[in-house]
């Protein structure tokens, strides 16, 4: 890594106008900074819009050099004249290994972020990021929310990158004089989304002839639209309340306003197609319960819908 040349944050202002969503960004939200190209160009950019970020590395302690990438981290924050946190988190023990990490990785920011009193996130998810999202959702049966995939801007989680290419970030930190790290979980093809990334999207391009990035990530947007109405049309449908509300009012809806309507009911983590179809046989009063993932339990008591979570004995 060679000392920043003068003026080179300046001259970071052709990629700052291709980002989106500084314009909603206060002057100093939360970055995550791992050490890899798109999180450096990310906060580079950041500070090349004017504000000036903290950014976070997060240590999931799965493999040696986590120290060393926080340093790292800190030295390229230092360069750029804004504050570094490093954050160490224990990913619990369970099957899909990347969602847990990512669910301990997003705990930890947001737990920076109230600490210091930002209102944003900026995590460094870029176009290709997005087509790769896109792929994996439509691998495990998501429907148009699903393939809808990473919107550049979710509560306090903010994606400026997403316009970009993962060739700008690294050339974003050529134009630093800085060496991103190389993490080399990210070439390991055991990981799906690593699959995704270096097997199955190059053989989808190669057969269609062309990048389909681009392609994946315009689908993306046209379906988020779309599902963004339609989450709209079932909110105002059947207002969700925090625990009861009525079955009836459900039941009469259209199937796909219904289906959306008991998803954001639920609310996170999402439920299954096959969860949301139990719900839906409550409310028409074909069964009276239903069980649902997490120790949850609809039932249907007095014409409305109850949603409790049960108590499971160790």
């Amino acid at each position: 890594m060679t000392g920043t040349p003068a003026g080179v944050v300046a001259d970071l202002a052709r990629w700052v106008d291709r980002c989106i969503g500084f314009e909603g960004v206060e002057d100093a939200p939360v970055v995550a900074c791992s050490g890899g190209a798109d999180s450096v160009a990310l906060l580079a950019l950041t500070v090349a819009s004017g504000r000036s970020p903290v950014a976070v590395h997060v240590d999931h302690r799965l493999r040696p050099g986590g120290a060393a990438e926080s340093a790292f981290v800190a030295r390229v924050a230092e360069r750029l004249g804004v504050l570094a946190r490093s954050v160490a988190v224990d990913v619990g023990p369970g099957p899909n290994l990347e969602a847990r990490a990512r669910v301990a990785r997003y705990d930890a920011l947001d737990a920076v972020r109230a600490d210091v009193g930002a209102a944003t996130v900026l995590v460094g998810h870029t176009a290709d990021d997005q087509a790769e999202t896109v792929l994996l959702n439509l691998m495990r049966g998501s429907a148009a929310a699903g393939l809808a995939a990473m919107a550049p801007r979710r509560g306090v989680v903010v994606r400026p990158l997403l316009p970009l290419r993962r060739t700008e970030s690294e050339a974003v930190c050529a134009a630093l004089g800085v060496t991103p790290f190389r993490d080399p979980m990210n070439h390991d093809s055991s990981f799906r989304r690593v699959a995704v990334r270096e097997d199955l999207l190059p053989r989808l391009s190669a057969a269609a002839g062309r990048d389909l990035v681009p392609v994946l990530t315009r689908q993306a947007e046209v379906l988020r639209s779309e599902s963004e109405y339609l989450d709209e049309l079932a909110r105002a449908a059947w207002p969700p309340a925090p625990e009861t509300t009525p079955a009836a009012v459900l039941a009469r809806l259209p199937l796909p306003l219904a289906r959306r309507a008991v998803r954001q009911w639920i609310g996170s983590p999402p439920p299954s197609f096959s969860e949301v179809e139990r719900v839906l046989s409550v409310a028409h009063g074909r069964v009276r319960a239903a069980e649902l993932a997490g120790g949850l339990r609809v039932e249907r008591r007095a014409g409305a819908l109850h949603l409790n979570r049960v108590s499971v004995a160790p």
